[in-house]
This record gives C-alpha cells, sequence and structure tokens, in this order.
C-alpha cells in the first residue's frame, strides 16, 4: 500500500499554520462572543446557516448552546436553520432555494437576535440573502468566511474572516472560533447565574 504519510504532514502543517493566525483574531471572537452574551441576557436567540460542510457547523453550534459545551446548565437559544426538511423543501421547491434562510429569518428573528452566517467562499446566495434580511430585522449580523470575505463580510456586521483560503482550513477555523466562543458565552453566563 502507498505511503500517504507526507499528505497527511501536508495537512497538519496547514492546519498548524492556519489555526496559529487565529491569535490576531482573538478581538474578533470575543466581540461576538459579547454580543451573544447581551442578547441571550436579553431574551434574545442566535440563528446559525450555512450549507454544506457549513450547515453541519450550524447545527454542531447550535447545539452547543442547548445543550452543553461543557458545563450543565440551563439552555441557551441557539436554533440551526439547516435542520428542518419540510421547511427547507417546500421552500425550495416553491420559490428556490436561494431565499430559504431569508424566509426563516423573516418567521423567526426578532430585533436583536444574533444571526450567525457561515460561507467559505462569502459569496453564497442562500447566506447572503439571510444576512440581508437579517439586517431587515434589526439582528446582529455576523459572517463566517474564508480570508477573502466576498459579499457576506460586506453585509454583516461583523465578518470572521479564517486565514485561510483551503475551504477545509477554513471550516476548521469556523469551528474552532465557533467553541471559544461557546466556551465564552456558557462561562460568563453559568457564573452569572444564582446558586
Amino acid at each position: 500500500m502507498k505511503s500517504f504519510t507526507d499528505l497527511i504532514h501536508s495537512h497538519l502543517n496547514e492546519h498548524q499554520e492556519t489555526v496559529g493566525k487565529l491569535g490576531a483574531l482573538a478581538g474578533q471572537i470575543e466581540t461576538i462572543a459579547s454580543r451573544v452574551i447581551d442578547c441571550l441576557n436579553s431574551g434574545g436567540k442566535v440563528l446559525f446557516f450555512g450549507n454544506g460542510g457549513s450547515a453541519a457547523d450550524a447545527q454542531h453550534l447550535a447545539a452547543e448552546l442547548v445543550v452543553r459545551y461543557r458545563t450543565n446548565r440551563r439552555a441557551f437559544a441557539g436554533i440551526a436553520l439547516t435542520t428542518d426538511t419540510s421547511i427547507l423543501t417546500a421552500h425550495s421547491n416553491d420559490f428556490g432555494f436561494d431565499s430559504v434562510f431569508a424566509r426563516q429569518i423573516e418567521a423567526l428573528a426578532n430585533r436583536g437576535d444574533v444571526v450567525i452566517g457561515i460561507s467559505t467562499s462569502g459569496n453564497s446566495p442562500s447566506v447572503v440573502q439571510g444576512l440581508k434580511a437579517a439586517k431587515l430585522q434589526d439582528c446582529f449580523a455576523v459572517a463566517f468566511t474564508a480570508e477573502s470575505g466576498g459579499q457576506c463580510a460586506n453585509l454583516a456586521d461583523i465578518a470572521f474572516k479564517a486565514p485561510s483560503s483551503i475551504t477545509a482550513r477554513a471550516q476548521e477555523c469556523h469551528l474552532l472560533a465557533g467553541h471559544i466562543i461557546c466556551d465564552i458565552v456558557e462561562k460568563q453566563l453559568s457564573e452569572a447565574e444564582p446558586v
């Protein structure tokens, strides 16, 4: 069998190099976490959405808020707009896929909610439309993209641009940043709860 050692080390080196650059984005991660904390403290919710691997990240991060990240505590309001097959298929069949997240944001989002659109290209039409809808609803719009940012970065209140143009590396950064945000939120809100 052919050895894939060089390929494995290439991926690991790319990952380590990319993650090593995230320190420069620590302020953005903290800002997003602070907005999520303020939102949840005010009775709001966090809505996540994306396509493909980014849809999986949306579901993953919503679950971290609702269930738990590290500690047992009250549930936090997180919703992935990628999970309701009836809504996704009905809307896509009747109106097209580009507005599938925008329609859900119109229905579910309130002023002050945090909306996190995930698109490595930054140009996914459904994520772009979702972020536009979030702004119309007076939500705080966050874009998770790769380093180019694309249209999503221009629409968002804050754009977390993973420091790589490689999709897999950007997705790894999105999940790591998301985990850090969940950890900050959990620690802050759990400490604020009465014993």
